[in-house]
């Protein structure tokens, strides 16, 4: 029996390996993907046919693609950023969906009848300035995005989308570090809700991450950040020396949702 323990015990070692492997595995697959899109009006823009666009058209052909829920905002009365744009979330089950829709959209009749005031601008009508766009990835804290029941019910609600930029790979992989390791439950007993947590993949602002978060209305928005600034568990977190430095700008948005949201 002695001669068989190194056997035995390579073979649960083996075993066991087989088991982290596949579960790291499983827990990457279970990341969703987030396209965050811009559309930045301008002066020049028509942000009611862009709008139309995407109640009519794009968040329709997305539910045909099985695709959803998908997020469409403005900026409310109390974002500091007054530009026209128009924010639309987009979650994706794998990076490979990207150009799926696209190729599904073009043979999409009923996409193409209702976009089709849209796309047939000429290059001195476009409705917009430009559309900006990033892929995230979800991370370890919050690998799925979740829409809390009764979030839509609420017409009053407002949404915050933070973009947090790292002045390198390093410092923003150490951000990422820094939400997996406490910060989102800080967050939840402040009442900020995420609705999705991301690192981005691809996007004009890496490194960085961002992510969107509800409240049930503007003074529970200003309310949570007063408590998680002082809250005791962000105060020992916010000092933890490997952290320091690893935010070098945010981006800010304060945002209302538009009737068709599915956010």
């Amino acid at each position: 029996m002695l001669r068989c323990r190194p056997l035995l015990s390579a073979l649960l070692f083996l075993t066991a390996m087989s088991f982290l492997s596949q579960t790291s595995v499983s827990a990457e697959d279970s990341k969703q993907y987030y396209e965050v899109r811009t559309y930045v009006i301008g002066d020049n823009g028509d942000k009611a046919a862009v709008d139309k666009y995407l109640g009519d058209a794009l968040v329709p052909a997305l539910g045909r693609q099985n695709i959803g829920p998908i997020g469409v905002f403005e900026p409310s009365e109390n974002d500091e950023n007054k530009s026209e744009r128009l924010i639309v979330v987009i979650p994706l089950t794998s990076a490979d969906q990207l150009p799926a829709i696209h190729a599904a959209l073009a043979n999409d009749a009923d996409y193409q009848a209702a976009a089709k005031s849209y796309l047939d601008r000429g290059p001195k009508e476009s409705p917009y300035q430009r559309i900006t766009s990033e892929l995230l990835i979800g991370m370890d804290c919050m690998p799925q995005l979740t829409v809390p029941a009764g979030t839509l019910d609420n017409k009053d609600r407002v949404y915050e989308l933070r973009l947090y930029e790292s002045p390198n790979e390093r410092l923003g992989n150490l951000k990422v570090d820094m939400f997996n390791s406490g910060e989102v439950p800080i967050f939840l007993d402040c009442k900020i809700q995420p609705i999705f947590i991301g690192q981005c993949v691809v996007g004009p602002q890496t490194p960085s991450l961002t992510y969107l978060t509800v409240y049930a209305n503007e003074e529970a928005r200003n309310q949570a950040w007063v408590d998680f600034r002082k809250h005791p568990d962000w105060k020992v977190l916010s000092k933890v020396a490997k952290y320091a430095g690893t935010v070098s700008h945010i981006d800010k948005h304060v945002l209302v949702p538009r009737p068709y949201s599915q956010m």
